[in-house]
């Protein structure tokens, strides 16, 4: 067992001064262990600052080590050409490949009967589905795509949950050198319809329906009025999930099984240049229309892989599930990443804690699961049922914790440390984003941990913070930036090119800014501050959202909190924090007096919040991630709000504004 210790280099007990480190044996046993024994390296700083000045060598040695099935080998004199540009870069030179190939067809030749996937229906429902049947599956699939005229190129949109035939359609999509397009199926219509002006797909994939917190969530009529905004006449293939009735549109609409069941089950796989586009993933960002992100063929296959494989540790025999969604990167990243692996994944309709609060633990003891993977939020949302009801199933199948979408705060990490994983399992901290497919930063099994880090840069990401002049910076907050190109970067907008190079490249000359603020402390360790256009500046005094909200959550009292600054003629700007108060609290003066005592305590008055205020809830998106821009929208007073089409909960918004007019009078 591993437990948390004092840093030797600190004289305090705050928790970012506390280390966990992994046992000698676990070491032992880890794929990056083995992997560095084998070429001769002694630490993983050590394979992080190799990796990362000789990209080269190793996007070479990873996919070797990764098993990327090749139809035409790749010039070895040359795996990346930046000669137009590092926005432009051109990967593994004269290969040949298709993704499918990896994930799925090597695989039936050597596991064939063991499971790709485990689904879980809210209403109990399960299938499990081998390498062999999947192949079938997705290659009548693909079948049928040809059968239309899809071919090689052209858009295929999904706008589904997780269910089994979702990920048919985007290995059956990619199969035949088409492009899969996930759009996620909690989106308004006009969210919808956004995305399928833009993309123009050739087939729409949707359902009836599917559950959600006990629900029957219908979803073709929503997709109906999207088709109509989007004034196109796709063509409809529809999902039988709920067994529904549903308006049928003549000469449009047709049932999934009815048309792809009668397939051929053989379908060879197109082959593709490495930077062809497999992927079309939408991300809204904060402002500005959705931007579409292409992801390559060795894009979907290197970085989720790599990161899998050498980070997460999964080994053919595991179990690994990340609570998510296919709309959100991190769907992809699963199937593809765990597949690549001969790995068993679990996908799951609904949500982890209904229809019973333990249902995330019952599915960890019931499926044996290896790697449980969530957004802070989740796990926060999670917590509030209390420990009880994990001590009530057998998480001993557990090696691997991850945390994605936004950073943690240490009092959640340390509570999921101890209490879901016994001090045994680390926690692998990630970020990055849709537009990369992957990560820039995350520990590995076999590194030291101090709570909420994400350790350093991921192996073969050239990661560094910058100021505002581009310099280096170490021990105080700036932007997260990546100096060298890799394989997974899109490969830019989709129908917008020049709006990627903007958002990219532009504000420091060929080094890639990904918009975050990050921190590394004195002793290496990194941490994320929030997002850049979140970032809070008081007399002067800047400070990354994330800071504030993680002395906040450590507070007893309060389970969740979102902190903004608003205009200040003064200060520039006032400090205003939002609080979810834990169970069974009274939502009194005192406690909120308290949680200022702490903030000042933590970062000294200057950083004394001008106002706290308790909520029921705070505004999110269905991956996890707090819409910190649509609070300071509210606060500010201002009518229109912005795109909410990514929002799980928009009446949130309207108990803010309860919140602050309640503390108005009583002011």
């Amino acid at each position: 067992m591993a437990l948390l210790k004092e840093s030797k280099k600190s004289s305090s007990s705050s928790p970012e001064d506390l280390i966990w480190e992994p046992s000698k044996s676990s070491v032992e046993e880890t794929n990056v262990k083995q992997f560095m024994d084998k070429i001769g390296l002694r630490t993983y700083e050590e394979l992080v600052k190799k990796s990362n000045e000789d990209i080269s060598w190793w996007w070479k040695t990873c996919e070797k080590t990764l098993g990327i099935k090749w139809s035409t080998t790749y010039s070895s004199k040359k795996i990346f050409d930046s000669s137009q540009g590092i926005e432009k870069t051109n990967w593994f030179l004269g290969g040949e490949l298709n993704a499918i190939e990896t994930v799925l067809d090597q695989n039936v030749k050597s596991k064939g009967n063991s499971r790709a996937f485990i689904w879980e229906g809210e209403d109990g429902s399960r299938k499990a589905t081998t390498y062999s049947e999947l192949q079938r599956e997705v290659s009548q699939f693909s079948n049928y795509l040809k059968g239309i005229g899809i071919k090689r190129g052209d858009v295929v949109a999904s706008c589904l949950p997780m269910l089994p035939e979702t990920i048919v359609a985007m290995l059956g999509t990619i199969r035949i050198g088409a492009v899969f397009s996930p759009i996620f199926c909690g989106y308004g219509p006009a969210a919808i319809a956004s995305r399928i002006s833009n993309s123009k797909p050739k087939l729409l994939v949707t359902c009836d329906g599917y559950l959600r917190k006990g629900s029957k969530v219908m979803l073709k009529p929503n997709v109906d009025e999207s088709l109509n905004l989007a004034k196109g006449d796709v063509p409809t293939l529809i999902v039988e999930r709920l067994e529904e009735q549903i308006n049928l549109v003549k000469g449009r609409d047709s049932f999934y099984k009815e048309k792809v069941s009668r397939e051929s089950s053989n379908c060879e796989a197109e082959v593709m240049k490495p930077d062809d586009p497999a992927l079309l993933l939408y991300t809204s960002g904060t402002t500005g229309k959705p931007k579409g992100v292409v992801i390559s063929h060795c894009g979907v296959l290197l970085q989720p892989g790599k990161e899998i494989y050498f980070n997460l540790d999964a080994k053919p025999n595991d179990v690994f599930m990340w609570i998510t969604d296919i709309g959100w990167m991190m769907g992809p990243w699963q199937i593809f990443g765990a597949q690549e692996l001969g790995t068993t994944h679990v996908i799951f309709e609904g949500v982890p804690d209904f229809p019973q609060n333990d249902r995330i633990y019952r599915m960890i003891e019931e499926y044996k699961v290896t790697h449980l993977g969530h957004s802070a939020t989740t796990m926060r949302m999670i917590r509030r049922h209390g420990d009880e009801i994990i001590n009530e199933h057998n998480l001993s199948s557990l090696r691997i914790l991850g945390n994605t979408g936004e950073a943690i705060d240490p009092d959640t990490w340390i509570w999921e440390m101890k209490s879901v994983g016994g001090w045994n399992c680390p926690m692998i901290n990630l970020s990055g984003g849709t537009e990369i497919f992957g990560c820039f930063l995350l520990p590995s099994p076999i590194v030291k941990l101090k709570p909420s880090t994400l350790w350093g840069p991921g192996l073969g990401m050239d990661i560094d913070v910058f100021d505002d002049d581009g310099k280096s910076l170490r021990g105080q907050v700036g932007y997260l930036v990546c100096k060298k190109p890799a394989p997974s970067m899109t490969r830019g907008f989709w129908n917008d090119y020049d709006r990627y190079v903007e958002t990219y490249w532009s504000r420091f000359n060929g080094v890639w800014y990904h918009g975050d603020w990050a921190f590394v402390d004195g002793e290496g360790y990194w941490f994320l501050r929030g997002r850049a256009d979140d970032v809070i500046k008081v007399a002067g005094r800047r400070v990354g959202p994330a800071e504030i909200e993680s002395i906040l959550n450590s507070h007893p009292a309060i389970a969740e909190s979102a902190c903004i600054g608003i205009f200040d003629a003064v200060k520039g700007e006032k400090l205003y924090c939002f609080a979810i108060p834990k169970k069974g609290v009274e939502r009194n003066a005192e406690t909120l007096k308290d949680a200022k005592k702490l903030i000042v305590q933590n970062l000294g008055k200057t950083l004394e919040p001008d106002e706290i205020l308790f909520v029921e809830d705070l505004p999110r998106t269905r991956s996890g991630k707090i819409i910190r821009r649509l609070i300071r929208a509210v606060v500010s007073g201002e009518e229109q709000t912005g795109d909410t089409s990514t929002m799980e909960n928009p009446e949130s918004l309207e108990k803010i504004k309860i919140s602050l007019g309640n503390s108005s009078k009583n002011n």
